[in-house]
C-alpha cells in the first residue's frame, strides 16, 4: 500500500511515500480503506518535533494521521462489517498511522459515516468535532443560555465549536480577524469580535464558558472576561500554575485539554452531522500526492475551516 512515512522531525522534506505492506488487524480491530484524511495544525507540530511527538517518535516508520473516514474491508469486531462505511479520529494522542491507504483501528473509536455525506466531510469533521464536543459537552458542560466565547472562531475546532455552542442554546461570540467575519456571522454568532487591537483588559467578566485555540496571552485574557463559577478549556498549550491560581481566586475552573480518540462520542457527532446541526467548512483539498502542499497550508495559520487530503 502507499504510506507517507516521517522520517525525522523538520520540515515537509521529512515527509516520504513508501510501499509498506497492508496492516494486520488484532481481535477488536477493523481493516478501513482510507477515502479522505483531514489535516490540522497537531500534524504540523509532531512532523516539526513537538506536540504529541514524543508518543510516535520510538516507532519504525513513524505514520503521522488521525483523521481518516473509508470503508471496511475486513473485521474482527462485532461493531463493523465489511463494507460499513466509517469515520474517526483514530489512536490520538498515539500512533494513528492515517496517511496510507489503509488503517486497522480499534473499532471503539469508530462511528458509521452518515450516508448523504461525503468521504471528504466526515474526514473534515472528526478532530475538529471531538474537540469542540470533549470541551463543550464533557468539561465545559454548557447550558442553554450560557454566554459563550469561541476564540478563532474561523478555525478548523472554532468553526465547529460555534455550531455546537448555538445547538446548545447558548449565546454566542466569537472572535477572528475582519476578513472572516462574514463567514463566522454566517455560522450563527450572535456578537463578533475582531482580535486585531481588541482591548481586552478592563472588560468585564462576562462569560460562563471560554473556548481558547489561540494560547499564549489568550488564556490570561480569557479567565479574565469569565464570570466566577464559569470554566475556561484551553487546547493549545498547558496552562501555568500562576494561571490556575489566578483563575482560582476569580472562582473560574481553568484546564487544559488534549482530545481523546472516543467512539461513543464519535457516534453523538456523526448523528448530528446527520440531522445537519454542523457541517465542516472544507476551504482546501488535495491529492495524497500532494500531502506536503496540505501541510504547509496548515502552517500559514490562515486556514478558514478544514483541509482535507484524498487517498
Amino acid at each position: 500500500m502507499k504510506a507517507i512515512v516521517l522520517n525525522g522531525p523538520g520540515g515537509v522534506d521529512k515527509l516520504e511515500y513508501r510501499d509498506l505492506p497492508i496492516p494486520e488487524i488484532a481481535a477488536g480491530e477493523v481493516l478501513v480503506k482510507v477515502k479522505a484524511i483531514s489535516i490540522n495544525p497537531v500534524d504540523v507540530k509532531v512532523r516539526e518535533g513537538y506536540g504529541v511527538y514524543a508518543a510516535v517518535k520510538n516507532a519504525n516508520p513513524i505514520i503521522l494521521g488521525w483523521d481518516i473516514s473509508g470503508v471496511v474491508t475486513e473485521s474482527k469486531s462485532d461493531l463493523f462489517k465489511a463494507g460499513d462505511e466509517v469515520l474517526g479520529m483514530v489512536n490520538f494522542p498515539g500512533h494513528g498511522k492515517g496517511y496510507a491507504e489503509y488503517v486497522a483501528p480499534p473499532a471503539v473509536q469508530l462511528a458509521l459515516k452518515p450516508a448523504n455525506f461525503s468521504f471528504e466531510t466526515a474526514a473534515a469533521t472528526t478532530l475538529v468535532a471531538l474537540t469542540a464536543w470533549q470541551a463543550l459537552v464533557t468539561n465545559g458542560k454548557v447550558q442553554k443560555g450560557q454566554r459563550v466565547l469561541i476564540h478563532a472562531g474561523a478555525g478548523g475546532v472554532g468553526h465547529i465549536a460555534i455550531q455546537l455552542a448555538k445547538h446548545l442554546g447558548a449565546t454566542v461570540t466569537a472572535t477572528s480577524s475582519a476578513v472572516n467575519k462574514d463567514f463566522v456571522l454566517s455560522l450563527g454568532v450572535d456578537r463578533h469580535i475582531d482580535y486585531n487591537g481588541y482591548n481586552w483588559s478592563g472588560q468585564q467578566p462576562e462569560y460562563d464558558f471560554v473556548l481558547d485555540t489561540v494560547g499564549g496571552d489568550n488564556v490570561a485574557n480569557s479567565i479574565a472576561i469569565t464570570k466566577a463559577g464559569g470554566a475556561v478549556v484551553s487546547i493549545p498549550s498547558g496552562i501555568s500554575e500562576a494561571l490556575v491560581s489566578y483563575a482560582k481566586e476569580k472562582g473560574v475552573h481553568a484546564q487544559f485539554m488534549l482530545v481523546q480518540s472516543n467512539g461513543a462520542d464519535m457516534q453523538q457527532i456523526a448523528g448530528l452531522l446527520q440531522q445537519g446541526i454542523f457541517r465542516p467548512h472544507i476551504a482546501h483539498v488535495f491529492s495524497f500526492e500532494q500531502m506536503r502542499e496540505a501541510h504547509l497550508q496548515i502552517a500559514t495559520g490562515k486556514t478558514v475551516g478544514k483541509v482535507v487530503v484524498i487517498v
